[in-house]
């Protein structure tokens, strides 16, 4: 009786034990054939975004000492900065030219006057589907002008988050920074990295090495770089630099400005890499093109320095 009462308790964990293996395998294959379905569905998105049609236009406009990037792409379009406050309306004038009359997205990276100076007159001007601005806010003059237009325009901002994309036709961007920094405004600049087929473009605001620090473990390859802060020796930093690795810079920079941008340091460290520069202080605004695997890149003078 008792040998009986021994078998059944066998019998009883062994097949315990069987139905504990079952889960666990079970368990492993419904795991890997997750991990295996995210990994393809992850290769089909890559794969989505190198699929292009037609040309990416980017224009790095020539605000004097300020910041203004403009990009289109199959009748979409975007800025990024928008200059000082004296150079409001003739941006205006200039995108009526080249027959824009609305934004999909508009981009204050950080509230610098020489980066969101002209941005009311954008605002007032033309219609704005998504507005992004950092978490940070200023007491200037400037910043509550552009708080003014959104509101009498009846838009709202959002504040980016770290890792968010969006695309822009066929480009297609990433948010690799978006701070508050509360000792350096510069420092809650927004960075984005913009894909297009196999090119791509990094945008940095005024970004100094205590960001570019922070973001070195990003995916920060790319064919462009916007040099931060106007090329100054408080940002590109040579590690930063190796990560990005460009094979063009943009500084967009003031003829004679007295803060001596951008700075010999910067240069030098351009010019060691191979690095082609591109300043819209000696080149004017400065337009790249991309089919998705080619770049080009012509400069012309116009008329948006005030």
């Amino acid at each position: 009786m008792r040998f009986k009462k021994n078998v059944r308790k066998l019998v009883s964990f062994i097949a315990c034990l069987i139905i504990i293996l079952m889960v666990i395998f079970k368990t492993d294959f419904i795991n890997d054939f997750n991990k295996s379905s995210a990994n393809v569905s992850k290769a089909i998105d890559e794969a989505q975004k190198l699929d292009v049609d037609g040309n990416l236009n980017v224009y790095f406009i020539d605000v004097g000492q300020a910041d203004s990037i403009y990009i289109e792409n199959k009748d979409k379009n975007m800025l990024i900065d928008a200059g000082n406050n004296e150079d409001g309306q003739k941006l205006v004038n200039y995108f009526k030219s080249l027959n824009v009359d609305e934004f999909d997205y508009v981009v204050g990276t950080h509230p610098h006057e020489d980066h969101i100076g002209g941005m009311d007159d954008i605002i007032n001007n033309f219609k704005i589907d998504n507005y992004y601005m950092p978490d940070k806010l200023s007491t200037t003059k400037t910043f509550e002008d552009v708080l003014d237009a959104l509101e009498s325009n009846n838009l709202t901002y959002h504040v980016p988050e770290k890792g968010q994309e969006f695309s822009l036709g066929d480009a297609y961007f990433k948010v690799i920074y978006s701070g508050d920094d509360t000792n350096d405004i510069n420092d809650s600049s927004i960075v984005l990295k913009m894909t297009y087929g196999e090119n791509s473009f990094l945008f940095t605001g005024d970004a100094t090495s205590n960001v570019e620090e922070l973001i070195l473990d990003e995916d920060l390859k790319s064919d462009v770089l916007k040099v931060a802060h106007h090329g100054s020796n408080y940002s590109s930093t040579d590690e930063f630099l190796d990560r990005v690795d460009p094979d063009y810079a943009v500084i967009s920079v003031g003829l004679n400005n007295t803060y001596n941008h951008p700075s010999e340091s910067t240069l030098q460290k351009l010019s060691s890499r191979n690095i082609k520069v591109y300043r819209t202080d000696q080149d004017g605004t400065i337009i790249f093109t991309s089919d998705g695997i080619n770049l080009s890149v012509k400069t012309v003078k116009t008329d948006t320095n005030g």
